[in-house]
């Protein structure tokens, strides 16, 4: 097989990984998408940074779990992953380090090669005191998961500084409810280390730019904290 020939299969197997996924999303938002327990946004109020909590019913849990179940944190394989956030604002580049955090780099990288975000909006941005855009609800409301809950904190810096860059996990007040919900760090900041930190998995290597145009279009509402002016649609996550 030539060059030219594997250079053409391979496009042909993304484009039908691609259309396979796409149905996937499809599918998936013709479903009401809930969380189990709960996993939050943060938040800013008075100046502290708080987690809003929301809960669901055990039967919507029940049906979301048929569908994504927790890795164990070996299939993060010790080792970095590459990857590629497509989304209608831009192409994220990032890497995730399943040393040191793999149950989250498990969870994530199952999560993105199971079409989970694929068609799921970046439901938060914030741009005072703290400065992410979160991601990974497929419900866009910052009370959805994958139907499962897990924990503790990983490799949470001692300082609570995430510099700009920083891709990192949502949760609730709890330190073991993390779900799907990642925040990708515009511009340094810091964040709470009282109640346990924060979980850091990963770094963008290209496309901060995309995250920072997002963020200087600001909110829908003008406030500091709410959904982005310019929608952001995951289209599809690719890892290796």
């Amino acid at each position: 097989m030539t060059t030219s020939k594997r250079e053409r299969e391979r496009a042909r197997r993304r484009e039908e990984k691609w259309t396979e996924r796409q149905a996937q999303a499809r599918a998936r938002k013709q479903r009401t998408w809930t969380v189990v327990g709960a996993v939050a946004a943060l938040a800013v109020v008075g100046g502290v940074v708080v987690l809003a909590l929301s809960a669901n019913s055990d039967a919507d849990a029940a049906t979301a779990a048929k569908t994504f179940t927790l890795p164990p944190p070996s299939a993060a394989e010790d080792r970095e992953w590459t990857g590629e956030l497509r989304t209608s604002a831009g192409d994220i580049e990032f890497t995730l380090d399943g040393q040191a955090a793999p149950q989250t780099v498990a969870s994530f990288v199952s999560l993105a090669q199971g079409g989970f975000f694929d068609g799921t909006d970046c439901h938060r941005l914030t741009t005072s005191g703290l400065y992410v855009l979160q991601c990974g609800d497929p419900t866009g409301t910052g009370t959805g998961g994958p139907g499962y809950t897990f924990g503790p904190v990983e490799n949470a810096p001692e300082d609570g500084f995430f510099p700009a860059g920083t891709i990192g996990m949502a949760r609730a007040q709890a330190t073991d409810s993390h779900g799907s919900q990642f925040f990708l760090v515009y511009e340094d900041t810091t964040l709470p280390t009282d109640t346990g930190g924060y979980t850091v998995f990963g770094k963008i290597t290209s496309g901060l730019d995309v995250v920072r145009a997002v963020a200087d279009a600001g909110t829908a509402d003008g406030a500091p904290d709410g959904s982005p002016a310019t929608p952001v649609t995951i289209e599809g996550v690719e890892t290796q």
